[in-house]
Parts: structure tokens; sequence; C-alpha cells
């Protein structure tokens, strides 16, 4: 039996052990002006175990599968090579398109995506960090806790040469554009990207620890535009962002997520 027709199995499974009506809607969308193909539909974790012929194999775990299906796969949407250095004379670091003129994305597009953070801002002195923007927004209507994390399941070929950053914010409050936050700790060492691979992972807590999720594609309406509005930039102005929640509860309509219909 494949893998994949074990977690059908498992998933069917755990379903059934679950109360009807114990299910929170969380909706994904893409907000990008341009080249919004190169981003792909956020996907659940599915094993990747080769075929099993045990019943008490780890592709059969009740709390393996429960695990798995609470975690949403995000790819990355490039393919590049990055190199950085810090300048001796500023402490700042500059990065630069290891792959030149074969790389498969220009360095103009590729300084759009990849933002540096001011060296003051860093977490150790000679750790850089960059930041990718992303078009990637999830929202909920229910208290909902989104996790953002490196894929533990996932071990790319390099290695990476630092840790991705993750977070963890309410999604029904505050839902903004996600950045893949990245430190940079071995910088002789390049950071390879590899469209298609596992980027990073979202995973949801709702109240009720034994809900599901459901993860469905979500209209940008005029109404979730203009929330989202009141959350942008606010780090320029303030440093706990999360004293404004209140504000951001008072002023939030009762209903942000729309499905879209396709």
């Amino acid at each position: 039996m494949s893998a994949k027709r074990f977690f059908d199995i498992g998933w069917s499974a755990l379903m059934r052990t679950v109360p009807a009506g114990r299910v929170s809607d969380v909706g994904w969308l893409i907000d990008a002006e341009r080249a919004g193909f190169i981003w792909e539909a956020p996907t659940r974790l599915r094993l990747t175990a080769t075929d099993s012929r045990h019943a008490k194999s780890v592709t059969a775990c009740p709390a393996v599968i429960d695990q798995e299906s609470r975690y949403f796969v995000v790819p990355c949407p490039i393919s590049a090579r990055l190199k950085v250095r810090i300048d001796p004379s500023t402490g700042e670091a500059t990065v630069a398109n290891a792959a030149g003129d074969q790389s498969a994305i220009r360095t103009k597009s590729l300084g759009e995506l990849v933002k540096r953070v001011n060296a003051k801002e860093w977490r150790h002195p000679e750790r850089p960090i960059l930041q990718f923007v992303t078009p990637y927004v999830f929202i909920a209507d229910d208290p909902v806790y989104m996790n953002q994390l490196p894929p533990f399941a996932f071990r790319p070929n390099p290695s990476l040469p630092g840790l991705m950053i993750g977070g963890r914010f309410p999604i029904n409050v505050w839902p903004r554009h996600l950045m893949w936050a990245f430190e940079w700790h071995n910088t002789d060492e390049e950071l390879v990207l590899r469209r298609g691979d596992p980027w990073f992972y979202v995973g949801f807590e709702t109240e009720d620890p034994s809900s599901r999720i459901r993860l469905v594609e979500a209209e940008f309406t005029p109404a979730l535009k203009e929330y989202m509005a009141g959350t942008r930039s606010v780090t320029s102005f303030v440093s706990q962002t999360f004293s404004l929640f209140k504000t951001a509860r008072e002023r939030r309509p009762k209903k942000l997520l729309v499905k879209k219909d396709r």
C-alpha cells in the first residue's frame, strides 16, 4: 500500500473520530500585482514514507497523522542562489545573485523580492537577516492563531546556511502579507532555493484543540483590503504591534472571510 493511500485511510479514520461541526475555516489568498502564477496554493502536509508492510508502521500512527494533518506546505516560488557579504566598514550586509547570468530569476526581480534587514535589527552582529516579501494572506472569522514554521519534515540539499525565523499571530485579528525571514549563520555558504521545494509550513490553533482546519481559497474583498490597511507599516510607528489588537478587534467587520467561487 502506498504512503499516500496510508495517509488517506488514516485521515478518513481520524475524521470519523471528530464530532461533526468542529471545523474552523481558514482562508488563504494571493495578493500579487504581477507574476501571481509563481505562487502556488498551500497544500496539506502528507507523509512521505515509502510503502509499508506493517500495520504498526509510523505511516499508520494516529498521532502522526493527526499532527501532520494540521500543517500546510507553502512551496518556494523561485530557484535562486544567493551569497552574502558583511561590509567591515559599515557592518551592513550586501546580497548578490550568485548564479549571475545563469540565474532563472533576473537580478532586478530578485532585488524586489528580497529585503535586507538593517544590521541594528539583527539578533547577532555576524548573522544577517533577510526577508522575502510574499503575497500570501491567511484570514479567519473564528479565533485562530497561525504559526509560520520551517519545513521540519524536509531536508534540503544543500542544507540551508542558517535558520528560517518563524512567528505566531491571530489571523482573525491581524491578517497581513507573510514574510519569509532568514537568519544567515554561515556567511561563507550560499543560500540555495529551488522552486517547488517546501519553503515553510503554516499550522493553526483554535480555541478547541480537537477542531479540524478546513483551508479554503478566499476572496480579497474591499472590506478585507480596507481592514488590512490598518495593519500595514505599523512597525514603523510602534514597537509592540500586539498592543494594537484591541483596536483592531473593535474596528473589525463581523465577516471578513468570503470563499472564492471558482
